[in-house]
């Protein structure tokens, strides 16, 4: 489980202080498809921040498991997201010199492993993803839907316990976003992997098990669609 403990987060000091998150608690079970929404400035990329370690609480606290990110040296943290936690982000951040093995195999790279060890999981990842013939194109000679693809086999590669997701989609076209999101929402289930995604599109937020709505930093909705579905 991840519970996030009545969490804040300021930028800046005094009358320039930014209050981006303003005692958020939450508790995430594992397996679960958590969507967060909210208008642009409502928190919820700073909130995928701190879960992801990217960030540090001005207050509160982030527990993944019984342990306190806060309580994690640099090193930990460093290792903890390296080992633990798959990212996607709405500009696939894909290294433009590099194949799309190469781009999903840098996690494994940057932890000391060698290419020729992992390029059977690598490949493994990729077909999963349906792009096993298209491992050696780059960046730019993949449509906006693969170099996303690309991106969630690099997320995945790790075996993580966690996946966070900023606006996945945001830049793709409608049938392209749906893809991307049955992926996520399949591989979710098949590997009960924990899933936290943000998105300003309710379609794409429809398909978590649960929808938590950000306000000026605050929660002031949390729908569990599952509930809703079987009532």
């Amino acid at each position: 489980m991840i519970r996030v403990q009545d969490v804040r987060k300021t930028y800046g000091e005094s009358e320039a202080m930014v209050r981006a998150l303003d005692g958020v608690s939450l508790d995430i079970e594992d397996g679960e498809f958590l969507s967060i929404m909210g208008a642009s400035g409502s928190g919820k990329s700073t909130l995928l921040h701190l879960l992801g370690g990217l960030d540090s609480c001005s207050s509160g606290e982030v527990f993944v498991g019984d342990k306190p990110i806060s309580k994690m040296t640099d090193d930990e943290i460093t290792i903890f997201r390296r080992r633990k936690i798959g990212f996607v982000f709405q500009f696939y951040n894909l290294l433009p010199t590099l194949t799309a093995e190469e781009n999903v195999a840098l996690p494994l790279l940057l932890d000391g492993k060698r290419l020729k060890q992992v390029r059977p999981r690598v490949v493994q990842m990729l077909e999963a993803v349906g792009l096993g013939n298209r491992r050696d194109h780059k960046p730019d000679q993949l449509s906006g839907g693969e170099m996303q693809r690309v991106a969630i086999a690099r997320a995945l590669v790790i075996e993580p316990i966690l996946l966070l997701a900023d606006e996945p989609t945001g830049n793709l076209d409608s049938r392209s976003s749906e893809e991307i999101l049955h992926l996520i929402k399949r591989t979710a289930e098949q590997r009960r992997l924990t899933v936290v995604m943000v998105t300003h599109d309710p379609r794409a937020a429809a398909y978590g098990d649960r929808i938590v709505m950000l306000k000026d930093g605050r929660v002031v909705s949390d729908d569990d669609l599952k509930l809703a579905g079987n009532a």
